[in-house]
């Protein structure tokens, strides 16, 4: 523990031209003796610090001077905040270290760093259920670039009927979403997001980014995430179901299915969303043991279908 304090002072240290010990304390939750006799041992290790006495006093590092901890060149120091971000796997303690290691680099590094862990965000789920493996898009690293460093640019696509576009997009931040890539972007026509396999080119102008406040690209991304869904989803099937019958919904329907409020005989209202009424009722068909569909119209007529059709064959 000791150790590791002292190298948290010398970081503190790098960072600010000038501390006390009652800074060193508050920031170590130590007590100032402690602190005064961590910064004593940093002097006496050989690190360049000394202190300024009087009024408006401290330590200082003599000259200035800085000792890069981390090692890190600027891209090695980009990649490894990429794992600090939301896009990351790694466990909670892991990503706060690196958020705390931020701090050891030096300024010009800093920012780009810092840019890198919100840079990204990764979606598990796959649009239905597609398992394929595919290799990364030509012009993802180009188009990370831009979002950590904050620059527009020119960005050619083809969209899904084959057209070529050129148009300047401000990059927001980049999201796997199962096996595709996607770039989430300011435009003139408002925020779009654009699938990075399709993008044709990519050139940086230079220009800054403008970046909404607030922003946030996994909030951002979930709400684009649910719009497409409901897109692809459009029907909204209504229903009322047996209270223990809710978990085997939510297995079946995932995300499509909402769960209302009870009705007077003590089942539970619900909707579930589906592409078309045929495959909705096909779904809904092996349910009946728990879930009575009250509409649309047409969903209950098709499961009527196909329980005559079922008591014909099997009857």
């Amino acid at each position: 523990m000791r150790t590791d304090r002292l190298v948290a002072v010398l970081l503190l240290l790098q960072r600010r031209e000038q501390v006390t010990a009652a800074e060193v304390a508050r920031e170590l939750e130590v007590s100032e003796r402690t602190a005064r006799r961590d910064l004593d041992a940093l002097a006496m290790a050989g690190v360049p610090v000394y202190s300024v006495q009087g009024r408006g006093g401290g330590w200082r590092l003599v000259g200035g001077a800085r000792t890069d901890l981390s090692g890190l060149t600027a891209n090695e120091a980009r990649a490894l905040f990429l794992v600090a971000g939301p896009a990351s796997a790694a466990a909670p303690a892991v990503k706060a270290a690196l958020r705390k290691l931020v701090q050891a680099l030096p300024e010009p590094f800093r920012v780009q760093a810092e840019a890198a862990a919100s840079s990204l965000v990764r979606d598990p789920q796959g649009w239905g259920s597609t398992r394929v493996e595919h290799p990364p898009p030509r012009f993802l690293d180009e188009l990370q670039d831009a979002v950590i460093r904050g620059v527009r640019v020119r960005l050619g696509y083809i969209d899904r009927e084959g057209a070529g576009t050129e148009r300047t997009v401000h990059p927001l931040g980049i999201v796997a979403k199962g096996p595709s890539w996607y770039l989430v972007a300011g435009t003139e026509a408002g925020r779009r997001t654009f699938r990075i396999d399709r993008v044709s080119s990519v050139d940086p102008t230079g220009d800054p980014v403008v970046r909404p406040e607030g922003f946030d690209l996994a909030e951002s991304w979930r709400a684009i995430a649910d719009e497409v869904d409901r897109r692809r989803t459009p029907l909204e099937i209504r229903a009322v179901c047996v209270p223990h019958g809710l978990d085997v919904l939510r297995m079946a329907f995932g995300d499509r299915l909402e769960v209302g409020g009870a009705t007077a005989d003590g089942r539970i209202e619900v909707v579930i969303r589906g592409t078309n009424e045929y495959v909705g009722a096909g779904e809904l068909a092996g349910l009946a043991e728990w879930l009575e569909v009250t509409g649309p119209p047409g969903v209950r007529d098709r499961l009527a279908s196909i329980g005559n059709a079922l008591v014909a064959r099997y009857g």
